[in-house]
C-alpha cells in the first residue's frame, strides 16, 4: 500500500497552508485556458439553441429543417471539454461553475496527499455537463469519478451514499459534497480523507 506521510495531509489542517507563488501561478494557469473555451463553448451553445427556437417557432425568422438538425447534430458530436491533462484517468466533477483560489489551493493538497499530481486529473462542472448525456460522459473514459456536491447530470442515477466507495464497471465513483462546503468545515475534509484512502488504496506513515 502507498505510503502517505504528515507532511502530505496539510489540506486537512485548520490554518491555511498556501503553495509558493510561482507555483500555484503555473497550476492555476493550467485552468484559465480551459474556463476561457468553457465560457466559449457556452456562448456557442446558447447561440445553437437560439437557431433551434427560431426554427420551432413559426413567428421568427427560422431556418429550414436540415440545418436545425445539423445544429443538433454538431452539438450532439462535440465532446465533454475537460480542465486539465486528464493523463490518469481521474475525474472530479464540482457543482461550482469556477473554482477560486482558496478551493484549488485545497484542492492541489488533496491531490498531491493522495500521491498524484493535477496533471492527471480533468475537471468538469455541473454547467458544462448540463444536457450531456450518459453516453457521452461515459465515452471520457474516466477510472475514477469523484462527484462534489450537486450535478445536473445522469449521473445522479447512481443512488451512491456520500464517501462511500462504489464500482460501476470499470469506473469508481466517490460521492461527496461540495468542495465549497469541504473547505469551510474541517469535519467534512476527514471524511473525504477516509473515503480517498480506500479510494486510492493508501496507507498512513506510521513515523
Amino acid at each position: 500500500m502507498q505510503q502517505v506521510k504528515i507532511q502530505d495531509l496539510s489540506f486537512l489542517e485548520e490554518d491555511e497552508i498556501f503553495l509558493l507563488p510561482e507555483d500555484a501561478h503555473q497550476i492555476r494557469s493550467q485552468f484559465v485556458s480551459s474556463n476561457e473555451e468553457n465560457s466559449l463553448i457556452s456562448s456557442e451553445r446558447e447561440e445553437q439553441k437560439e437557431k433551434i427556437t427560431n426554427f420551432n417557432n413559426p413567428e421568427s425568422e427560422g431556418g429550414p429543417q436540415k440545418e436545425a438538425e445539423e445544429v443538433i447534430q454538431e452539438a450532439v458530436q462535440k465532446p465533454i471539454l475537460l480542465q486539465g491533462n486528464f493523463t490518469k484517468g481521474i475525474l472530479i466533477v464540482h457543482e461550482e461553475e469556477k473554482l477560486n483560489a482558496e478551493i484549488m489551493d485545497m484542492l492541489v493538497k488533496m491531490i498531491t496527499a493522495c500521491g498524484h499530481s493535477m496533471n492527471e486529473v480533468g475537471l468538469v462542472s455541473s454547467l458544462t455537463l448540463e444536457n450531456r448525456s450518459m453516453e457521452e460522459f461515459q465515452a471520457l473514459n474516466a477510472h475514477v469519478v469523484i462527484k462534489f456536491g450537486r450535478i445536473k447530470h445522469p449521473i445522479n442515477q447512481f443512488s451512491f451514499g456520500t464517501y462511500e466507495i462504489q464500482s460501476e464497471g470499470e469506473t469508481e465513483y466517490l460521492f461527496a459534497d461540495a468542495l465549497s462546503s469541504i473547505a469551510e468545515d474541517k469535519s467534512l475534509k476527514r471524511k473525504l480523507w477516509s473515503a480517498l484512502q480506500l479510494l486510492f488504496n493508501l496507507s498512513p506513515s506510521n513515523s
